[in-house]
């Protein structure tokens, strides 16, 4: 794994002065029972204040923003920062070739740990830029990696999820309600996999694949929106 934190700084685009604050963000706890001389703590702590940070930051800058309810903003806020986008936003800057993991954790395929695990390190890559540069220093890099988003979630309707979007649609169009079925359940119970059916009366919509049975509701319904072109 490669920890150079010079390359790290230069792709968030912040200089560290405590170097060992942005080496702590990296640490997955699972390293530290593999090394327990380690000279950090693992990242928890750091995560919890990154996650306020980032609901702070984006809070503030939807109230600044727009004068739409306070229902629409929590709406938003939620798909800004929620655990798919951060993880999604942290494979996209690299992260995990940075964090330090155990052997096995580093080994793991399972597609839902490692986004978990993205999406922890991004909260506390931002709780260490916040201890380390401020305020201002983290605002900026959370208007730059996610707030930029904000515009193509609400163009495209995607801050609304794929079941609520599904439901409004079939009841406004069909007068139905749409319902789920699970349609297979594959592999170990810690890495199970689902595939669920989205149905219309007795009608199989879409099929949609997850690591949880929301996950995959969500996946099916994002499929039928695509399949009765209700996007």
């Amino acid at each position: 794994m490669n920890k150079v934190l010079e390359n790290l700084e230069e792709i968030l685009g912040v200089s560290f002065k405590d170097k060992n604050l942005l080496k702590m963000a990296l640490v997955h706890r699972s390293y530290l029972n593999e090394h327990k001389n380690f000279f950090l703590d693992h990242n928890e702590r750091l995560e919890f204040l990154g996650d306020a940070v980032l609901e702070l930051v984006v809070t503030d800058y939807l109230f600044q923003n727009y004068k739409d309810p306070e229902g629409t903003l929590t709406n938003w806020r939620s798909s800004l920062v929620n655990a798919a986008r951060l993880a999604e936003q942290a494979e996209d800057l690299g992260f995990y070739n940075f964090l330090y993991l155990s052997r096995g954790e580093a080994k793991d395929n399972n597609e839902k740990a490692r986004h978990y695990i993205l999406a922890n390190a991004f909260e506390a890559i931002v709780g260490a830029i916040y201890l380390d540069g401020g305020y201002k220093v983290a605002e900026k890099f959370i208007r730059k990696n996610l707030i930029i988003h904000l515009d193509k979630i609400i163009n495209d309707g995607s801050y609304i999820d794929s079941k609520s979007r599904f439901q409004e649609k079939a009841q406004e169009v069909l007068g139905l309600t749409p319902y789920y079925k699970v349609l297979s359940e594959t592999g170990p119970d810690h890495n199970k996999k689902f595939v669920v059916g989205i149905y219309l009366d007795k009608n199989l919509i879409a099929k949609g694949k997850g690591y949880s049975k929301q996950e995959a509701q969500t996946d099916a319904a994002a499929n039928g929106l695509k399949i009765k072109k209700w996007q």
